[in-house]
């Protein structure tokens, strides 16, 4: 078993995963995308190579074997006649300057071990890319539930405008107004079930299934909405730990040491030991051996330029790896920032708005019954309520899309949540929204991030 970070190849996602539930369907998806995502094989595959390559880098050179003859004249062949004819064999070795060897071994070691930690992105990424996938799905499918509520609420409201007109007490555009507000949510639920089908698709494509496979969530949003037990999550000494930009970064700059180790040896020559034999038939034999070695004294000024070249390299490792570990104490302080923010705004959901957004909608329509308020109160208490419910549903997923990506150890931009048309908080890319008349249902995307959620 290959270990990289701080987790096997082989591990899938635990209950205690930060920002996972303990849903066995998430977990079969994650090692269902691990077992069939290519570019995982592929980044196996590069490091499996690159393992290989220590002994190799290490190895002394291929020896020279040489057979000759010589002759004096062309006429006639005269070894064992004249003395300065023979047949030859011959064998060399080149030694490199003690040391560089070594360093030759380790510079390929700690390229091997660069490119597990590109391994561990790979799969940091490939989970990320489920969980967040499997958090969508259940949004929308929160979103849905939401739809069927608001269509009771309405059907309530139609049923209490129908009435008061029968009986002379209310007005015909507060019957129409209702059931202009039904048709509207028949119109957004069409919409929230074209993306909840390109979630699926998503999901599907990553676990490399049939596309319109169906998959179970047996949790709701909701049921996630315990956050307290998550807030120490958040820790930078462990994000700069299991970072692998941050440790190859670092290797890198080990890797650089010892690429200005061996710039500097580079002034030692190689060494070159020959050995040989010379048969002269009936005269005897003769015997050869030299030792040789480049003139690296002329060679003095492009040593010179490698050697600093090499320092220059290493200066430049030292501070990108210096900007990554900045970056990521940013990061993770962000996101530990913004989700004690999202923290204490589902706490006011939970402790106060959802009850008296309710409570709202309920004594609004019984006002409206006895003809105490307008139907146009009605309206507004309504897209309150479901504004409320969804702003909650949004601030749950915003929260556990930054505990994915802390696990991630993702270097990307925390987003900042947005107030609301409620007065809560939600982030940039969770809102849902309106589907315009004779436009196609699409997921959110960059052109609407920051947009207050829409009232359904």
């Amino acid at each position: 078993m290959l270990w990289v970070g701080a987790a096997p190849l082989t591990a899938v996602a635990r209950p205690d995963d930060p920002g996972l539930p303990a849903d066995p369907s998430l977990a079969r998806l994650i090692e269902e995308s691990i077992a069939a995502r290519p570019e995982l094989a592929s980044a196996q595959a590069v490091q499996r190579a690159t393992a290989l390559r220590p002994d190799q880098a290490g190895a002394l050179p291929d020896p020279m074997l040489q057979l000759g003859i010589q002759n004096d004249g062309f006429t006639s062949l005269e070894v064992g006649r004249m003395e300065t004819s023979f047949v030859s064999i011959m064998a060399s070795q080149t030694i490199p300057w003690p040391g560089i060897r070594p360093l030759r071994s380790e510079a390929a070691r700690l390229d091997a071990v660069r490119s597990a930690q590109t391994l561990a992105r790979v799969r940091l990424s490939t989970e990320a890319e489920v969980r967040r996938g499997y958090l969508d799905l259940l949004l929308v499918r929160g979103r849905l539930a939401l739809l069927e509520q608001l269509t009771q609420i309405w059907q309530d409201s139609l049923s209490v405008a129908t009435a008061r007109y029968e009986t002379g007490e209310g007005a015909q555009s507060d019957v129409l107004r209702a059931q202009l507000e039904l048709n509207r949510v028949r119109q957004r639920r069409l919409s929230q079930s074209a993306i909840e089908q390109g979630k699926l698709l998503v999901l599907n494509r990553l676990r490399n299934a049939t596309l319109d496979a169906p998959i179970a969530t047996p949790i709701h949003l909701k049921d996630l909405a315990t956050l307290d037990a998550h807030a120490h999550l958040f820790d930078e000494a462990k994000a700069l730990q299991r970072s692998p930009e941050l440790q190859s970064a670092r290797l890198s700059v080990t890797r650089s040491e010892v690429a200005v180790a061996l710039a500097e040896r580079s002034y030692y020559p190689d060494l070159t030991l020959t050995a040989g034999l010379m048969f002269r038939g009936e005269l005897p034999p003769m015997w050869l051996v030299t030792v040789g070695f480049p003139m690296t004294v002329l060679a003095s000024q492009k040593r010179d330029l490698a050697l600093e070249e090499q320092r220059e390299w290493s200066s430049s490792a030292g501070l990108e790896a210096t900007t990554l570990e900045q970056l990521l104490r940013l990061r993770t302080r962000e996101r530990a920032m913004v989700f004690s923010t999202l923290q204490q705004i589902v706490a006011l959901y939970e402790r106060g708005l959802l009850v008296q957004s309710e409570a709202t909608t309920q004594s609004t329509l019984s006002q409206y019954r006895v003809g105490r308020v307008s139907f146009a109160s009605v309206l507004e208490a309504n897209a309150g309520f479901i504004a409320d419910q969804e702003g909650y549903l949004e601030s749950i997923a915003a929260a556990h899309r930054l505990l994915i990506a802390g696990q991630e150890v993702s270097l990307a931009e925390t987003p900042m949540p947005t107030e609301g048309r409620s007065g809560g908080m939600s982030a940039p890319e969770t809102t849902m929204p309106a589907a315009a008349p004779g436009a196609m249902p699409s997921d959110p995307g960059p052109a609407i991030r920051g947009a207050a959620p829409a009232a359904m």
